[in-house]
């Protein structure tokens, strides 16, 4: 039985593989890491890793089967998915990790999605993803099913950006409706606005 709950500390290290492998061919993860897949699931591991030490303020969400990871969602809460100044000058190190090339093209695709992000208070979610080898399954559907409720019950905004089509249409599903368009790095990405009680 899937159990949607807050990820627990011990868990991140377990997060962070789930969300390499799962979003590993995502478009613009191909844009900005390359067309080797382990390359992209190392850079995805370096990168997310980084996003969770630096980012100390997220409430990520996750489903469990059992003792089982299968799922994780990044939540910032309102007035925390921006970085701070400091905040900045933790993530490069690992940015640089990447190689100058990836960084500069990281740092472009955050970029575009920072100019992006809606002025009102709201609680950002990303990165989500269900295990790669379990899509399909609905987990996802309550993954965001649980998170929703909870925007619904605080009566705050929800935020988020996709790269990939059939992902918008989920996202409609649940109340999400489509703020904005851009190219990342060449790749359609589509921002999201979720309104309390839709």
């Amino acid at each position: 039985m899937i159990e949607v709950r807050a990820l627990q500390g011990g868990q991140t290290g377990a997060a962070v593989a789930l969300l390499a492998r799962a979003m590993r061919d995502n478009p613009v993860h191909l844009a900005a890491f390359g067309a080797d897949p382990d390359r992209r699931r190392r850079s995805l591991e370096q990168m997310f890793g980084t996003f969770f030490r630096v980012f100390s303020r997220q409430e990520p969400l996750c489903a469990v089967d059992g003792t089982s990871l299968v799922a994780v969602s990044g939540v910032a809460p309102a007035g925390t998915c921006q970085p701070s100044p400091g905040q900045r000058l933790r993530f490069l190190p690992g940015l640089l990790l990447m190689g100058a090339g990836t960084s500069r093209r990281v740092n472009t695709w955050l970029g575009i999605w920072a100019e992006h992000d809606p002025d009102e208070p709201h609680s950002h979610l990303g990165p989500l993803a269900v295990d790669a080898t379990l899509q399909g399954r609905g987990i996802g559907s309550q993954v965001m099913t649980e998170y929703c409720a909870r925007l619904d019950a605080a009566g705050q905004v929800g935020y988020l950006e996709t790269d990939k089509p059939e992902n918008v249409r989920f996202y409609e599903r649940h109340g999400y409706t489509v703020s904005g368009e851009a190219a990342v790095l060449g790749v359609p990405n589509w921002f999201m606005l979720r309104r309390p009680g839709q």
